[in-house]
């Protein structure tokens, strides 16, 4: 990115520090350790809130004569999801951040998650009968496409603050829903809409959610291509000095976010916000290491989405709440928290 928003040192919004990416790559002779007994109790944490995820619902999974089969049907394939979407999720939004340097940007601020509602809208106008594979395929096809327009406007404007980065990606976002809603009302399609883009995990049972599965492949090349992310973060004429290939880095890191939106929009809905606050969350505490924080985000997404589901799950027992309405009134907070933060620095 050539804007001075995104790649100037002194850019608003900028990492560099003490801490920040300067600072990690310049570190790299003395590697930070990842296993540490932090992060045993951060996996110990993550572990139990899974397995409350797999036993607290309404119906009782141990006590009646068909809970084996219902443990099979609902609560494992929700679970899974729930890690899979918390993990990738959260380390899109951390991709995202690196690339363009702005610690608000995330799927949900730029546009991209609606991008993806819209080529799932498209694909069911099109094709009412496509499968859930077809539908994944417009979806992710509109997300790249819409992220790629995204990082297109950055390269072309220069913005003098980081705020107005999000913002504008946020008005892109709700220009794309407008236009979605528009489709879906003039093919009464408005309910389906809503449907899909509820970010509920109530309809996430066994023969819906193997899609989920990719997600691993996308989190394992993240984690290979973590260096490059940071050294295309800080600027196309960094990278290339050192030797990488800024647009092959920009074009993987827009495919792996664009693939990972589009799998958990169609199988699970929007979940707002999460991409922003699990990496500054993660950055406060342990800096802008990306390669040593990546299993912190991860962890600390599924743990945030997770114990969303669960409140959802038991406030109104025995009705639900969509776990995105809690993520987004959390997330909204946060957002808002930062912004106040960073007008009162100045």
């Amino acid at each position: 990115m050539s804007s001075s928003a995104t790649t100037t040192p002194q850019a608003p919004g900028s990492r560099r520090g003490p801490r920040g990416r300067s600072g990690a790559l310049a570190g790299r002779g003395r590697p930070r350790r990842v296993l540490t007994w932090p992060l045993a109790l951060g996996v110990l944490l993550t572990l139990g809130l899974v397995v409350a995820s797999l036993f607290v619902g309404v119906y009782d999974v141990l006590g009646a004569e068909d809970g084996a089969a219902m443990f099979a049907i609902t609560r494992i394939p929700r679970t899974v999801t729930l890690v899979l979407s918390g993990a990738i999720m959260a380390m899109s939004g951390l991709v995202m951040q690196m690339i363009t340097q702005n610690r608000f940007v995330e799927p949900t601020t730029t546009g991209t998650t609606e991008w993806a509602g819209l080529g799932l809208l498209l694909v069911m106008v099109v094709a009412p009968e496509a499968s859930l594979l077809g539908k994944m395929a417009g979806a992710i096809v509109m997300a790249f496409i819409g992220t790629m327009v995204f990082f297109a406007f950055l390269q072309k404007v220069t913005l003098k603050s980081s705020i107005i980065v999000p913002i504008v990606g946020i008005m892109l976002g709700s220009v794309v829903g407008a236009v979605s809603s528009y489709v879906a009302l003039s093919t009464n399609m408005l309910q389906s809409l809503g449907i899909w883009f509820a970010g509920s995990y109530t309809s996430v049972i066994k023969g819906q959610y193997e899609p989920m599965w990719a997600i691993i492949a996308v989190l394992v090349v993240i984690w290979f291509a973590a260096d490059r992310f940071t050294a295309a973060g800080l600027g196309r004429d960094v990278a290339t000095a050192i030797g990488i290939n800024y647009r092959q880095v920009v074009l993987l890191g827009t495919g792996l976010i664009a693939l990972a939106t589009g799998i958990v929009t169609v199988v699970v809905g929007n979940l707002p916000f999460l991409g922003l606050i699990v990496p500054n969350l993660v950055s406060m505490v342990r800096g802008d290491d990306l390669r040593s924080n990546l299993v912190w985000v991860a962890l600390t997404g599924v743990c945030i989405v997770t114990a969303c589901d669960l409140i959802g799950r038991t406030i109104i027992m025995p009705f639900e709440i969509p776990a995105s309405l809690i993520l987004a009134i959390v997330g909204a907070a946060v957002f808002i928290t930062m912004i106040l933060r960073r007008r009162s620095r100045g």
